[in-house]
This record gives structure tokens, C-alpha cells and sequence, in this order.
């Protein structure tokens, strides 16, 4: 089985999906001829022709637009934004078209989209090129939302993402695109949208996390085991549907829960995951449920002190999961 990187497992579901089935595009800013500004698109050209991988003009409402068009005509499309910091022109055509087709249609119609952008912050980005951004499209009926942390997933969710029926909006953290590596197989494989998985096993404390907080999260909880406390990581992946069954098992076992995300506090999914753990867990806690997020800062800072403090890091989590299991 071939060891990728992150992007490599990316440019592969894409190469070997299109390579699969001729209803398969790829369309955005620069993913032709440069082959993305992360190069994940790099090569789909020459294999695949101007007219399966297509530049864009710089209008993010008009690349999801013409996706959902060529969805509608029985195409799979997969549209790239350039960074998650510039989808929101796309908002509309998102939230407002292809999360209603298939109720609008009364079923007779469903809008199968990817749309795919580099999230997060970390690479001295600053405001335009740093942002997690997934708390906008989680809230909205219709919409799926995965964001992988593996190589393995990063390929086997963006293929089931292209073949699902209904728009997947899928984020790419950019800090994992070559800094990660792991076994990828050949050819086309799917990993279940909707699912999370564990990623460690533990019996004091279940954390919930996705994208490149997994692994600072894993990272953490090997800290802590040295002092005794076994913490369970949980994997989420897909942040709509949110995977209900895994959540609540685990925090049954635990009795405690954190939640840990690179998105702003106020807003993001693990105020969702503390409520769904309050109403449906509550019985089996023996602390309060802890979020553990970026602040609620208007951007990520350029200066590096700052965007230090900004971020979190595998020392942040171990102190929150520190004074969690002390609670």
C-alpha cells in the first residue's frame, strides 16, 4: 500500500475517480494549468483535458454556480475555492440553491457537489489565508460537512463525498497537506460520511475533535498519560451530520468531555456537541463539559507572537484536559 502525504491522498481520490467515471470535474481558480495553488490538482490536466479540469475565473459565486448547473445536467462536479477565507461570495449558491434543490424539486432533484478549500490558519496567513470557517455551513439543513485528519480518510471521504447524492462541503486543513503521511490504497475506496472513529482509546475522558486537532489532541493525551489520566480521542470527520451515537457512547464511558476546534468559540460545533451530550448525557457526567477554541478575535494575526496566542497547540489541550480531569 502506498505511503502518501495529505495532498497526495487528495490528488489521488480525484485522479482515480476521474480516471473511473467521465461524469467527474474538476473546476476552479488556477486548478488547471498550475494544478491548484497547493498543487492538488497538478497533472488532472494532461490526463483528463481542458474540458474535465477547467480555470475559473476569480468568482467563487460563479464556480459554485456552474457546479450546480452541471450537477443539474447529470455531472459530478468538484469546485475548489482557493482558501476557505474566500468561500463567502459562494454563500449563497450554497446555502440558498444547493442545500435546497432536492426539497424545492420535491425530491426529483438532488444537487451532487464537492466543494472543496484549504482551511486553517498556523501558516503565517494572517487575515485572508488563515481562516476556519466550517461554523457557517453546519447550521444549514441539507449540507454535508467532512473534514478528514489521515491521508487514508482524506482520499476514502472525498470519493464518497463525490458520489453522494446532496452538496459536501469538504475543508482540507493546510498545515496536514505535507506534513502528514500514512498508508493510502490504490484505486477507489469510500470511508462512511457521517461516521467518526476513535483514535485512542480511554477510560477518564472522551475529546472530540477534527482536522489538525486530532493530532495535537493525540498529542496531548500521551502527555497526560505519563500522569495517569487515559484519555479517548474521537475523531468527528464529519461535522454535519454529526455522529451522535459515537459522541454519546463515549462520554457514557467517560463521564467527561472536552471539546476541541480550531474555529472561533462562540458559534462553532462544540457548542452543538455540549448540548447534544447535555440533553442526551447528562446523567453520565462527573464534570461540566469543556470547550477548548480559537478566541473570538476578529482574524487570525499576522505578527507571530500573536498568532501564537491565537492558535492552539498541544500544550493549550493537555492544560485543558490537565484541569478537566482535576474538576
Amino acid at each position: 500500500m502506498p505511503v502518501m502525504t495529505f495532498i497526495e491522498a487528495i490528488r489521488s481520490a480525484l485522479h482515480d475517480a476521474m480516471a473511473a467515471d467521465d461524469r467527474i470535474m474538476v473546476l476552479g481558480e488556477d486548478v488547471a494549468v498550475k494544478g491548484g495553488v497547493f498543487l492538488a490538482t497538478e497533472g488532472l490536466l494532461a490526463r483528463f483535458g481542458e474540458h474535465r479540469v477547467i480555470d475559473m475565473p476569480i468568482a467563487e459565486c460563479g464556480i459554485v454556480g456552474a457546479a450546480i448547473g452541471a450537477s443539474l445536467h447529470g455531472l459530478l462536479p468538484v469546485a475548489e475555492i482557493q482558501f476557505a477565507d474566500y468561500i463567502y461570495p459562494a454563500i449563497d449558491q450554497i446555502l440558498n440553491e444547493a442545500a435546497r434543490f432536492r426539497y424545492r424539486s420535491n425530491g426529483d432533484w438532488s444537487c451532487p457537489i464537492v466543494v472543496r478549500a484549504p482551511c486553517g490558519a498556523g501558516i503565517h496567513g494572517a487575515l485572508y489565508h488563515s481562516q476556519s470557517v466550517e461554523r457557517l455551513f453546519t447550521s444549514t439543513p441539507g449540507i454535508k460537512v467532512v473534514i478528514p485528519s489521515t491521508p487514508f480518510d482524506a482520499k476514502g471521504l472525498l470519493i464518497a463525498a463525490i458520489y453522494d447524492p446532496d452538496p459536501v462541503i469538504f475543508f482540507e486543513h493546510k498545515q496536514l497537506y505535507r506534513s502528514v503521511r500514512g498508508d493510502v490504497p490504490e484505486g477507489l475506496y469510500r470511508e462512511p460520511i457521517g461516521k467518526a472513529v476513535v483514535r485512542r482509546n480511554g477510560s477518564d475522558m472522551s475529546v472530540f475533535s477534527y482536522g489538525l486537532m486530532v493530532h495535537h489532541s493525540l498529542t496531548a493525551a500521551k502527555e497526560l498519560e505519563a500522569e495517569g489520566v487515559d484519555v479517548e480521542v474521537i475523531d468527528l470527520r464529519t461535522l454535519a451530520p454529526l455522529d451522535r451515537d459515537a459522541i454519546l457512547s463515549s462520554v457514557k464511558k467517560t463521564g467527561r468531555a472536552l471539546i476541541v476546534h480550531e474555529d472561533v468559540l462562540t458559534g462553532g460545533i462544540g457548542g452543538e456537541i455540549a448540548a447534544l451530550i447535555a440533553e442526551h448525557a447528562f446523567e453520565y457526567l462527573d464534570a461540566p463539559v469543556r470547550r477548548l477554541a480559537s478566541p473570538d478575535l476578529f482574524a487570525t494575526p499576522f505578527a507571530d507572537p500573536l498568532e501564537d496566542y491565537f492558535m492552539l497547540n498541544p500544550q493549550k489541550i493537555a492544560a485543558a484536559m490537565y484541569d478537566l480531569a482535576r474538576y
